[in-house]
Order: C-alpha cells, then structure tokens, then sequence
C-alpha cells in the first residue's frame, strides 16, 4: 500500500513573538515497515537537522525575528510493507532496557499495576497482550475531547476513557510495571473512519527480541495502514512538533492532516 501525506500546522499569536524554536518529529525513517519514496518539509526558515536521543530525525527551527506567525508543513508518498509489524532496531540503537524508565505521564499507580497484572500470564507475554489492550479499551472507550495533553496515564485511567495518547500511555505505564520494556510511537494512519483523525499514537512493546506493535484506539497489533514518525518514552519525546517562544501573548494552533492511499481518497 502507498500512502500520500500532507500534515500542515499553523501557530498564531495575539502579539509579535520575540524569538521562538520548534523541534519538529516530522520525518520518516526507511524500515522493515516503511519504505520512503518522497519527503519534504516547507518551513519558514532554514532547519538544523540531526537525530535525538531516541534515534528519531529531528528537525530545530529557530525564528529570531519578530513573527506572529508560523506555518509548518509535512507531505510526502510512502509505502506500507506486508509484515513489518514487528522487528528489532538497528545496529547502533538504543538498548530496550531504556523504555523500562517511567515518566511523569507513564507512572501507573495501584489500580494500573492491578489490573496489568489481572490480565498478564508470563509463560504467554504476546497473547497476555493481546488481551490488555482489549480490555484497556473497554475499560476506557475511545472518546475525543475527553482528556488533555497533559493529563498522565494514572489520571485518564481513572477517568474511564481518552484518545490514541491516553491509551497508549496507560499500556506503556502496564508493560512497564510488568517489567516489559514498551515505547511510545507517534505517526499517522489510514482509516475510512471519519471520526479518526489521520495523525495517531500507538505502542511498542519488547518480546522476544523484537518490538511488537499494539494499537489500542483500534484494538489491533496489525500497523498495515500505520506510518511511523518517531518513538520515545511517552507523548513529549515523540511528538510531531513541539517548542518554545519569548512574548506572543495568547496563542492560537490550528493543525490537519490527510491520509490518502494512492488512487484513493480519505
């Protein structure tokens, strides 16, 4: 399957900002899974690239120049390989043992810890899985608008319900207390769904010497119309575009990006 990309955000602000840098997640990597046929960014000013401590392409836009506004934008083809929905890293990557670490939004709390446990049997860790993640999001349905951001995965658990990120940091908080290493993905996906929104999160978690995809929001380990972007331990390390501004006063984001399968149409 070949999926065409085009993923554009928009920062307004009531006030000129002094100065600003934003660290932009927004490139796609060659792998098992993905194969990149074009990629481009258009940004406003020249980028400095290089790769982050997750291994992720990173791209550092710094505007030093009034502005009040910034225009940010991703498009490009790339095609989905058949059974690449789970594989090891490269040479030079970072060992698993490192997504064991929690983060202030991955820090399961008793009732997360319980019920990892309810569901867990070690002599089945993949099938074990399978069926947290069934039941995560039975326990917590698929409802946008219902979290935050900032919220942690202890907090939408309690809630009983969130969005691909809040799935995905309350499986990272389960696996993790399990002692089961397991990342945060960050990218896009196809879907005919109109309610789904085409950017997405899902996990990854590391069995048997491989990283195993979960996509909890729709209940599958099957990334065939997945395109990954970036990995980290939670939402902040892999999102797509994140910074940092002097002055602006309020501000006003509006972002939205389409997933079309070639001769196709989302």
């Amino acid at each position: 399957m070949q999926l065409t990309i085009e993923h554009k955000t928009c920062f307004s602000y009531q006030d000129p900002v002094t100065q600003s840098t934003q660290y932009l997640r927004l490139t796609p990597q060659d792998s098992a899974h993905q194969r990149i046929i074009s990629w481009e960014l258009r940004l406003p000013g020249e980028a400095v690239c290089t790769t982050d401590a997750w291994g992720n392409v990173l791209h550092v836009l710094t505007l030093d120049t009034p502005h009040q506004a910034i225009e940010i934008e991703a498009r490009g083809v790339v095609e989905i390989i058949d059974g690449g929905e789970f594989a090891a890293d490269g040479a030079n990557a970072l060992s698993p043992l490192v997504f064991l670490r929690q983060s202030a939004l991955t820090l399961p709390d008793e009732a997360i810890r319980d019920f990892a446990r309810r569901y867990y049997r070690p002599e089945a860790p993949l099938e074990s899985l399978e069926r947290l993640m069934g039941e995560l999001l039975l326990k917590m349905p698929w409802q946008p608008g219902s979290t935050r951001v900032t919220d942690c995965a202890a907090k939408v658990f309690a809630a009983g319900s969130g969005v691909c990120q809040d799935h995905s940091h309350v499986f990272l908080a389960c696996c993790r207390s399990l002692q089961i290493p397991a990342r945060y993905v960050s990218g896009y996906l196809y879907t005919d769904n109109v309610e789904h929104v085409a950017t997405h999160a899902w996990a990854e978690a590391w069995i048997d010497d491989s990283w195993h995809s979960f996509d909890i929001t729709n209940n599958t380990r099957s990334i065939r119309q997945h395109l990954k972007l970036a990995v980290g331990v939670d939402y902040l390390d892999a999102c797509p575009v994140r910074g940092m501004r002097l002055g602006g006063g309020s501000e006003d984001m509006q972002a939205v990006a389409a997933v079309q399968q070639v001769n196709s149409q989302q």
